[in-house]
């Protein structure tokens, strides 16, 4: 935190100093522009002292409703606003007086940017570090609400100098009192003083500018009449909306819709008049249009929006404000047909025919092939002769990852026949599995090929169950085997996975946020655990590289999931698969997809707590009697220092790497994590108390068998510098066999992880064996309280794993702690021990046969 602190502080001084720097700049560069020559028409320069103003004469501006000035804001052909930067414009009045205004205008520009180390550089590499920055002065009119001013500033060219922009501001503001729709909203222009041509550095192009402001008094005048709804629904097929959610049901993200063309618009081969909303010729067709909520009146159920029509493939929205592309609205809730009418009217600097219509409601019943939120129409009411009219067009929202439930909402199950075609009875087993209400049934997935590589992600979730929606009152739903249940299942490629190369046919279906979604209803039998459905996909037609189609919706598909029984003992509790029933020859056939989930069920959740606990005293005493067993080598070594040779070296060094790594392993939890759990290597959370007293514990046990890693290195070396028999040369065998059958394990085995080197660590007396065979000793090296103590530690965790969970006790441990595995090595621990007791009883070569000992 402190060093990010030290990193901030000074970025945040800079900035401020540059942008004072600025400012300060500004005011000592500027000129006298003329005023008369640019504002003389809109606000009169007037040096009457009558003329007063107060501090709220000129509202404060703020938007992001700008287009224009290119070479102002750095922006080049096709660019697309950065996603960091907010495009923002402000205007602030700095002064005012009996005689003029002044301000800071001050543009910040989301174009030409690129990150690197932290920062942020124009293309050009020369960094920029604030807005661009205009000292403005003029007069205000308040009769008009007309704002001019002129004022200049520094401005650094992409060549990296420094120029001069001179520049006046038009501004026509909102009315305060009474504002209807033609006078709600700000518009204006930034344009350059200098001539284009004999000062071309100087010179922009204009910025238009518009705001939208909240007017409180603001006058609903085109919807207070009587309107055309366009079209009637009948009443029981939409939702009523009560005044108190009115605001919040209509805005947000339901408010994105997708355009649905008429068939023949949709021919980009033909001249299609009077499709588009634009006007001209049709050949241009937005996807998409959102409306922007402005202001909303709950008690009067009126809305005030900006409808923006856009064409995007998929994203967020950061396209670019267009006049054109945007109109201003307001609409009223029409109790009577249950829907929202809007009334909307293009903008181009002034408001230029409110001819548009908008229809919107909310559909009272989903089902798998139509689950939409919102619905509506777009229509003109001008007649088929006017240049700006338009067929009518459908309007469905475009959120298909939001889940929300609107209160008086239903779903419909309407794919029994099909259910029952593709969903055969299985019989019933006695396992128990989970209840189709329980919170199991929702969970996340990867999504597999047929080659069986993975190359998405996703999630699947029940809309409902039985005739309630999932989480609501789960507790009330019957228990029905089988049990009617829908879901939506959402599959989100990889970031690296071309997903129109891996599964073209599946590309149109992929919606604004990268996800192809997949709506389905079935059966879910709670008594053998399987959930069998068919399912809908939506066709988009942004997406659809054949346009000409009319198809909507691929509904010719089968999900089917196995869940695992509650006490299962397998890696993948839920398993699946996404089948397409068409004929490999249909452009819509795709191929099969395998779904597995791992997440764990919430019962089995709660019931491994006891293991925590287990663990955590596990390793505390496993630490304690470690270090409890070395100081005991230690005094049986100090009582008979000869004996000292006769202990391999490589044995004690193999136990003093495996402390060590724990050490390394648990330090680095302890400093990865700030909260007070922690985790160690073998996956056990462990607070920060016991986690500190364990890793003292092996702090000593490390700095024990250091110490007798110590005393058999000088004891081995004192022997050969005394002209005694020298154990190096055996040592070194017992090493290059150790060394090589690490190494043929790694090769048989195939693997060289954690897990190995645990299974290492269970071998430690390996050596020591191999040790006694080259050097015949009967010494009793080792206590044997050390080495029948340190085998019980090793054995004690494959015994805790024999008796627990499988597939809990692999994830934390590794393929080493299977129950195959377990078997083998408790095998192999114990043998290792026998072995060690009959050498140091009988001498190291007593396993050989006689016939072998001497060679």
């Amino acid at each position: 935190m402190i060093t990010s602190l030290t990193n901030i502080i000074p970025s945040l001084f800079c900035y401020n100093f540059i942008f004072c720097f600025s400012v300060l700049a500004n005011v000592c560069t500027s000129h006298l522009i003329p005023y008369n020559d640019h504002c003389s028409s809109v606000a009169p320069e007037s040096i009457s002292p009558h003329r007063s103003y107060n501090n709220n004469s000129v509202p404060l501006l703020v938007t992001s409703y700008y287009t224009g000035g290119d070479k102002l804001l750095g922006r080049r052909p096709s660019e697309k606003p950065h996603y960091y930067f907010t495009k923002s414009l402000k205007l602030q009045i700095t002064r005012n007086d009996p005689y003029k205004f002044e301000a800071l205008l001050s543009i910040r520009s989301p174009y030409g940017y690129y990150s690197s180390g932290g920062s942020f550089f124009n293309k050009t590499g020369t960094h920029r570090a604030g807005p661009i920055t205009f000292l403005m002065n003029g007069f205000w009119l308040e009769s008009s609400r007309e704002l001019c001013m002129v004022g200049s500033s520094s401005w650094l060219s992409e060549e990296g100098q420094t120029v001069n922009l001179d520049a006046a501001l038009n501004l026509k503001f909102a009315d305060h009192n009474n504002p209807t729709i033609l006078s709600s909203f700000v518009c204006g222009n930034l344009t350059s003083t200098a001539n284009s041509s004999a000062n071309q550095s100087a010179y922009f192009d204009p910025l238009l500018i518009f705001s939208f402001p909240i007017l409180p008094l603001y006058n609903y005048s085109l919807v207070s009449q009587e309107l055309d709804g366009g079209f009637d629904v009948p009443k029981s097929d939409s939702l009523d909306l009560v005044g108190s959610e009115f605001c919040s049901m209509v805005s947000g993200r339901y408010f994105v819709f997708e355009m649905l063309y008429a068939a023949e618009c949709k021919n980009m081969n033909l001249t299609s008049r009077n499709c588009s909303p634009l006007g001209g010729d049709g050949l241009y067709l937005p996807s998409f249009v959102s409306l922007d909520m402005i202001q909303c009146s709950a008690d009067q159920r009126k809305v005030r929006y900006t409808v923006r029509f856009r064409n995007i493939t998929r994203g967020v929205f950061y396209e670019d404000f267009n006049p054109v592309w945007t109109l201003i609205s307001e609409g009223s809730w029409d109790e009577t047909r249950r829907r929202i009418i809007i009334v909307a009217c293009r903008i181009s600097n002034a408001v230029d025919g409110c001819t548009i219509r908008l229809s919107l409601w909310y559909p009272a019943t989903w089902t798998t092939r139509d689950d939409a939120k919102v619905v509506g129409r777009i229509w003109t009411n001008t007649t088929v002769n006017d240049p700006m009219y338009f067929r009518k067009i459908n309007l469905r929202s475009s959120d298909e990852n939001d889940m929300a439930v609107f209160p008086g909402l239903r779903y419909e199950y309407t794919e029994f026949d099909r259910v029952q075609k593709f969903c055969p009875v299985v019989e019933n087993n006695t396992n128990i599995y989970p209840k189709g209400n329980s919170r199991d049934m929702k969970f996340d997935i990867y999504v597999g090929n047929s080659k069986r590589q993975l190359f998405a992600s996703g999630d699947a979730m029940p809309i409902s169950v039985g005739n309630k929606f999932y989480g609501i009152f789960p507790e009330n739903i019957p228990e029905e085997d089988p049990l009617s249940i829908s879901y939506k299942i959402g599959v989100r490629p990889f970031r690296k996975i071309k997903f129109d190369k891996v599964f073209p046919s599946l590309y149109s279906s992929m919606n604004l946020r990268s996800r192809v979604e997949i709506t389905a209803e079935g059966v879910y039998d709670a008594r053998t655990g399987r959930l069998c459905m068919v399912g809908c996909r939506k066709l988009f037609s942004y997406n659809n590289k054949n346009p000409t189609t009319n198809v909507l919706t691929d509904c010719e598909i089968i999900v089917n999931f196995e869940f695992s029984p509650l006490d299962a003992r397998r890696e993948c509790l839920v398993r699946g698969i996404i089948r397409s029933t068409r004929a490999k020859i249909d452009p819509l056939y795709f191929e099969d997809m395998s779904l597995l989930s791992a997440s764990f069920y919430r019962k089995l959740a709660k019931q491994s707590k006891w293991r925590i606990e287990m663990e955590i005293v596990m390793a505390l005493i496993s630490s304690t009697f470690t270090c409890m067993f070395v100081g005991l080598q230690l005094a049986h070594v100090k009582r008979d220092p000869n004996l000292l040779p006769s202990v391999s070296l490589v044995m004690v060094v193999v136990l003093s790497l495996g402390h060590m790594i724990q050490l390394v392993l648990n330090f680095n939890a302890s400093f990865r994590s700030s909260r007070q759990v922690r985790t160690l290597r073998s996956g056990l959370f462990l607070e920060a108390n016991e986690l500190t007293a364990t890793m003292a514990v092996t702090v000593v046990s490390f700095l024990m068998e250091m110490r007798l890693v110590g005393l058999v290195w000088a004891a081995k070396r004192h022997s050969s510098d005394g002209n005694e028999k020298g154990f190096w040369s055996d040592e070194r065998k017992a090493c290059f066999v150790s060394l090589v059958m690490c190494i043929c394990g790694v090769y048989f085995l195939g693997v060289l992880r954690l897990s190995y080197a645990g299974l290492i660590l269970d071998g430690f007396l390996v050596p020591q064996v191999l040790f006694n065979i080259f050097t015949g000793s009967t010494e009793k090296a080792l206590a044997e309280s050390f080495y029948v103590g340190t085998s019980a530690i090793r054995l004690a965790p494959h015994a805790y794993v024999s008796g627990t969970d499988y597939y809990y006790a692999k994830i934390r441990t590794g393929g080493f702690y299977s129950i195959t595995w377990g078997v083998v090595v408790r095998c192999g621990i114990v043998v290792l021990a026998v072995i060690v007791y009959l050498q140091q009883r009988y001498g190291g070569r007593c396993i050989i046969p006689r016939r072998f000992r001497r060679l």
